[in-house]
């Protein structure tokens, strides 16, 4: 059980040339500008999308270490790290801050709320300094290592789980280093990918989804149920995290996805029920039915509330083909990510339900066993067993002169 929820990815921006901004002293320097918006736009070119999204650019833009848009930005980042470094130096002078605002550097804002959409598509928001550059470019690298790992989770759980840790590295990278220092530039209104707040809430669900990952190797080693309902408890505790950290941010993030939050809080409640139908499997071994009854009709009323929204395409039917084809650009139809939570929300309900019914069944004619209170329950303990893998950077040095 692994929800997708892609929309960090979708970042999106504006061409950049730095040959074109900075004033370089000398032709390396010069060089080294116009290497940097040759990466920078071969990035830029992947991740914005093309009219048409074939087969290979959709792979493309879907990500991972052996495909071409992470290895563009594994290549723009140590010339950009680099830069950045030294204009941080330089920061004081006007020269640069006239050049770094001359680039106009904009990002859309996929995790925004209403605040991301503007009258004619995503809006593109602006902050002149440069380290607002590498804090987005480190964004979309943690988001595409995140979209590799969700491609190679069915072949290679190892790697997923590795790629998802990396990608938690990263996000660290970013609260503690990158986005700190940036924020005194930040102007009043700016997207929540650049609060470190967001970029500790991502780090906490990557771990979760290596958790996941790691849950699902042992379910196919046949692991103790016992220690299954732990590992999948311990989901649920990195999710609650990333909820709570959310709360008690609410001023950081004031205009947060929606669909960032549904899926925290969809992800903790299936996690939670598949270790609660473990639980009341080891209960049902040792003959407590009356328990095992208690256990999974809790874990019910707390997943029934949340299923995923209805699919408008299921009330085709009861509308002429007109009055569809007008509502149906009004109410926007659901997004490859819901139909997936949709699926995955219907099996676990579906599962439990079956199991429910079952251990009903038994209970009621051989055991009848008295169904304890839910403060009765037996209380759910969680084991977390992954860490962020550290992000380093890439270590280049080359010294850039300027006119200044």
């Amino acid at each position: 059980m692994l929800l997708h929820f892609r929309d960090p990815a979708k970042l999106r921006t504006k061409t950049i040339l730095y040959e074109e901004s900075f004033y370089a002293r000398d032709s390396g320097t010069l060089e080294q500008l116009k290497e940097l918006s040759s990466r920078r736009q071969a990035i830029q070119d992947s991740i914005n999308g093309i009219s048409t999204i074939t087969p290979v650019i959709a792979r493309e833009m879907a990500g991972g270490i052996t495909s071409p848009v992470l290895q563009k930005i594994e290549r723009y980042l140590p010339l950009l790290e680099n830069l950045v470094t030294c204009v941080v130096e330089k920061k004081q002078n006007r020269n640069v801050i006239q050049w770094t605002s001359q680039l106009a550097i904009r990002w859309t804002s996929p995790l925004s709320g209403q605040s991301g959409r503007g009258l004619k598509g995503p809006r593109y928001f602006q902050v002149d300094d440069m380290r607002y550059e590498l804090g987005m470019t480190l964004n979309l690298y943690g988001a595409l290592l995140r979209e590799r790992a969700l491609e190679v989770v069915c072949t290679d759980k190892a790697e997923a789980a590795t790629l998802f840790r990396r990608a938690s590295g990263v996000y660290v990278h970013l609260a503690k280093n990158v986005l700190p220092p940036l924020k005194a530039s930040l102007p009043p209104e700016s997207c929540p990918e650049v609060t470190p707040t967001l970029a500790s809430i991502m780090s906490i669900i990557c771990l979760a989804e290596a958790q996941a990952v790691t849950v699902k190797k042992a379910e196919e080693k046949a692991a103790s149920g016992s220690l299954l309902a732990k590992l999948h408890y311990g989901v649920v505790q990195f999710l609650d995290e990333a909820e709570l950290f959310m709360k008690e941010s609410c001023a950081d993030l004031n205009d947060i996805s929606g669909k960032l939050k549904k899926f925290i809080r969809i992800a903790s409640v299936l996690h939670e029920s598949r270790s609660q139908r473990y639980i009341a499997a080891e209960y049902t071994k040792i003959e407590r039915f009356g328990v095992a009854v208690g256990v999974l009709r809790y874990s019910l009323t707390r997943v029934l509330p949340l299923r995923p929204g209805f699919q408008w395409k299921s009330y085709r039917k009861f509308f002429p083909t007109v009055l569809y084809e007008l509502t149906s650009c009004l109410v926007p139809e659901q997004t490859s990510d819901h139909e997936k939570w949709r699926l995955s929300f219907q099996r676990e309900q579906d599962d439990l339900q079956n199991m429910l019914r079952k251990c009903e069944n038994e209970n009621e004619f051989i055991w009848h066993e008295k169904t304890p209170d839910v403060d009765e329950l037996p209380t759910l303990e969680g084991t977390r067993i992954v860490q962020p893998i550290p992000y380093k950077s890439f270590g280049l040095d080359r010294e850039f002169v300027f006119v200044t």
